[in-house]
């Protein structure tokens, strides 16, 4: 693989695709068989000014982008640039010097709890499919509107505008205001059937439309790069949030397809189709993707906080292993997990139970327990997390789910992958192409200037890398199943 496009490829034709994520920024160039060519990547700085603020530096992300942009280009000019980012970090900008009001607030924030806790939770759930919570872009945007001076007057007057993380990119690349409806959807501002700014969500949490972007399709030109920028003359053609950037990475075109991702946490969707379907179990509803004028897809998605976290802390808190790759050789030299189960509660649940006063539960103890025994059941932690997750989306969307599509750091443990099939009894699926996020992003641009005609040929473009098929006694994955359920009833009420 080139360093880098151009040279002996020059004349060929590729796609490019900017990671906008959490802790840094990368470039990444595929060509037409959905190849990497050449990738570069910037760490960004984390600033932490309170308990439980988390903020960026959105100067300091463009500047990383722009750096990114010119190393993994070279020379090449693409037909195209995707964008996908971080989803729910909210910045607002002066709408003339571009130059941020104040540091963006990054979705892991917590400093909107009271403003969330006032909402109507059935009113928000009904509209746009999620629960009134901190995670979102509204309260942050409501925040900001709060305490920097000055700033609602401005506001309304136009004077400034606000979006998540693909807006500032799209803003700074090509001068227009726009998201996509998979960012949009997450921001508890737009109603999930008109794909539109709701107008009464925006009276009930305070936020003038006239700061927000226009909504359109994740596959679109919206503009192209402008004069003496990293991307002159170059079709911004897409935006993506990162979790449905991977699902169309993971070629997931249809109801039934699901893909897992799995890094820090893990967050899985379940593509259901044309129509929102609401859920019942603890999962959120959102827009999975809109392909220029097709109409809008939908999915279930469930997100699980800690997941490769949990081999970090075994490794740095414990100092079990020296690496994290070490923890699949320690797992593999036992056949079970001793009888003990470890809920990594570190700060409450997510999907499907929702509970922030959870805390980490080591349970079923016995002097036979070694280190061996806790490293596998730090595996089957992500995998039972997983397993109440697909249960949640199979009550809610009864769809055929033929298998699960992975991608994220921890698909390289062969064993983890495994315990996955076995304890969900379908096929885990990881695909050779494993960049999924930055390569969802470069199709929905491919898709929009034509660089590849339709998602047949996409799908085409996926190519399975390994497959691992359950091979767990269902008596005994039921009987697992419930000791783990009995493990989770006990990190409740501690907070």
């Amino acid at each position: 693989m080139p360093d880098r496009a151009g040279g002996d490829n020059a004349g060929v034709d590729y796609v490019a695709a900017i990671d906008q994520g959490t802790t840094s920024t990368r470039c990444m160039v595929f060509d037409a068989t959905g190849s990497i060519v050449s990738v570069a990547q910037r760490e960004h700085r984390q600033s932490y000014p309170r308990p439980g603020w988390v903020e960026h530096d959105a100067e300091e992300i463009w500047a990383n982008t722009v750096a990114v942009v010119t190393e993994a280009l070279g020379t090449t000019r693409p037909v195209a640039v995707g964008i996908t980012n971080q989803r729910e970090t909210v910045v607002v900008w002066d709408a003339v010097t571009g130059r941020p009001v104040h540091p963006a607030i990054v979705w892991q924030d917590t400093r909107t709890g009271d403003l969330a806790a006032a909402l109507d939770p059935d009113l928000f759930r009904e509209r746009t499919g999620l629960p009134p919570s901190t995670y979102f872009s509204g309260p942050k945007l409501r925040w900001l509107l709060d305490h920097v001076d000055g700033l609602p007057a401005r506001a309304e007057r136009g004077e400034v505008l606000a979006g998540t993380m693909d807006s500032w990119l799209i803003w700074r690349l090509t001068g227009r205001h726009v998201t996509d409806v998979t960012n949009a959807s997450r921001t508890m501002l737009m109603d999930l059937r008109t794909c539109d700014w709701d107008t009464a969500l925006l009276d009930r949490i305070g936020v003038p439309r006239a700061v927000l972007p226009e909504i359109r399709p994740s596959a679109e030109v919206y503009g192209t790069g402008g004069p003496g920028g990293p991307l002159a003359g170059v079709p911004v053609a897409s935006a993506l949030g990162d979790q449905q950037a991977a699902l169309v990475g993971q070629a997931c075109y249809a109801p039934g397809d699901m893909k897992s991702t799995y890094g820090t946490g893990a967050f899985l969707l379940l593509h259901t189709g044309g129509t929102p379907v609401a859920s019942t179990h603890g999962l959120l509803t959102t827009v999975a993707y809109q392909l220029g004028d097709a109409p809008v897809q939908y999915a279930l998605e469930g997100s699980i906080a800690v997941s490769g976290a949990l081999v970090q802390w075994f490794r740095d808190n414990l100092g079990l292993i020296r690496t994290a790759a070490e923890i699949e050789a320690l797992a593999s030299t036992v056949d079970d997990n001793g009888g003990c189960y470890l809920v990594p509660a570190f700060s409450g649940l997510f999907a499907p139970h929702w509970r922030p006063d959870a805390r980490g539960v080591l349970a079923g103890l016995t002097a036979y327990v070694t280190k061996a025994h806790l490293a596998r059941a730090v595996l089957e932690a992500t995998a039972w997390q997983t397993r109440e997750v697909v249960d949640a989306m199979r009550a809610d969307a009864p769809l055929a789910v033929h298998d699960l599509r992975v991608d994220g750091g921890m698909t390289a443990n062969a064993l983890l992958m495994q315990i996955l099939a076995d304890v969900l009894d379908v096929p885990v699926v990881r695909p050779w192409v494993a960049e999924t996020t930055c390569l969802g992003a470069a199709y929905a641009a491919g898709l929009a200037v034509g660089f590849w005609p339709d998602v047949d040929r996409l799908r085409a473009n996926w190519q399975e890398d390994a497959r691992w098929r359950p091979a767990m006694d269902p008596a005994r994955r039921e009987r697992e199943y419930a000791m783990w359920r009995r493990a989770v009833a006990r990190t409740l009420d501690w907070a």
